[in-house]
């Protein structure tokens, strides 16, 4: 149990998601008691046992879906019929995802980021804000958590940002958010979301594209938020925290993202065909 208890501590700061099962009902004959866990890593360790050989076998698979998925499930396995086992008992095993606490960067101190911020923690978020104005990115504004005064294509190298981070851009200037999606979606990252309308997001990526290559849209979603009618600050916090929660769990919902929009391909086909005229007419220059 020790065991379980010290690599549960290290998954949990590991920043990446576990896989625990832990048995919790039994009949008959079978190889471990209620209590006994077994700890799936995100690199594929596994800490402890429910009993080894076959019945270990099939809990391992189990856990390994459930640390793709992160949905919990309970399991009944009768030894004998679904496993062959000769002890021919019953077990019954609780699988759950064990989420680690996740680093949610936010780029902009403004009016937006101030009550998304305060969602986001009480979600189990980290919260980092990256903002270069000294009077809005304060303790006061951002209480515990994480500030950094720097634009957000400056702050690139001491964020460091992995594959686990949740990216959300919400700057007051159309400049810094374009700087900011054009950087870090071609860093590591779990998830990026950007404010605006539809329009400006198409936008956004028109002018990247005019500039060269595209960066991967898979994991942007732009406009943020899922289409909840927000208005207020406040309404686009829970809007933004509502898609974290969303994506978190792997729920299917519906999302605003303009990368999904039809006219994207065109969008970018046109950009990349002015944007290469351009820079031919700057050498022939």
């Amino acid at each position: 149990m020790r065991q379980v208890t010290e690599a549960l501590l290290l998954a949990l700061a590991s920043g990446k998601r576990a896989a625990l099962a832990t048995v919790v009902r039994v009949s008959g004959s079978t190889p471990q008691s209620p209590g006994a866990r077994l700890l799936l890593t995100h690199d594929g360790r596994s800490i402890g046992t429910v009993g080894g050989g076959a019945v270990e076998k099939a809990v391992l698979a189990e856990l390994l879906v459930c640390l793709q998925d992160g949905k919990p499930g309970l399991h009944r396995l009768d030894l004998g019929r679904d496993l062959g086992m000769c002890c021919g008992g019953t077990m019954e095993v609780f699988i759950e995802a064990v989420e680690s606490t996740q680093r949610l960067m936010l780029f902009g101190a403004g009016h937006v980021a101030r009550p998304t911020a305060a969602l986001a923690k009480t979600l189990g978020f980290s919260i980092t804000v990256v903002d270069d104005r000294e009077e809005l990115n304060t303790e006061q504004r951002f209480p515990d958590c994480t500030r950094v005064l720097a634009e957000p294509k400056e702050a690139a190298r001491s964020l460091n940002p992995s594959d686990t981070d949740w990216i959300l851009i919400v700057t007051h200037d159309h400049r810094l958010d374009e700087e900011a999606l054009d950087t870090y979606a071609r860093l590591p990252h779990r998830y990026i979301g950007m404010i605006g309308s539809k329009r400006k997001v198409l936008r956004t990526l028109q002018r990247i594209a005019q500039r060269g290559d595209v960066p991967p849209l898979g994991r942007v979603f732009a406009p943020v938020g899922l289409p909840l009618g927000a208005v207020t600050p406040e309404e686009i916090a829970v809007s933004i925290c509502a898609e974290l929660v969303a994506l978190r769990h792997g729920t299917a919902t519906a999302h605003m993202r303009a990368v999904d929009a039809p006219e994207l391909a065109g969008v970018l086909a046109g950009a990349a065909t002015s944007g290469a005229a351009a820079r031919g007419a700057g050498k022939d220059g």
